[in-house]
């Protein structure tokens, strides 16, 4: 993994617009987030490695460790529940 981008609100105000995030708000934290990417993807020397995709189980220690995804014991009674079934976290 080469950056990772988390998701904010913004891209689906963005997304109503038919606009990119860095059109309708570029001083924002995604939009930044945007930027450091490309950067990332601009300045990799190592060109030689094709990147895969990664296994669900992957992706979720992802969330975990960037504070996305409650811990497995807790996201496993999210699994299959609508947002009215999930109490909201604050």
């Amino acid at each position: 993994m080469i950056h990772f981008v988390p998701r904010d609100n913004i891209v689906q105000h963005a997304e109503l617009r038919r606009m990119t995030v860095n059109e309708y708000a570029p001083d924002s934290n995604q939009g930044q987030e945007y930027r450091t990417l490309a950067k990332e993807i601009i300045e990799n020397k190592n060109l030689t490695i094709i990147p895969t995709p990664i296994e669900m189980e992957e992706l979720e220690e992802l969330l975990i460790e960037f504070g996305i995804l409650e811990s497995e014991k807790n996201s496993a009674m999210l699994i299959g529940k609508s947002s009215t079934e999930v109490p909201v976290s604050k």
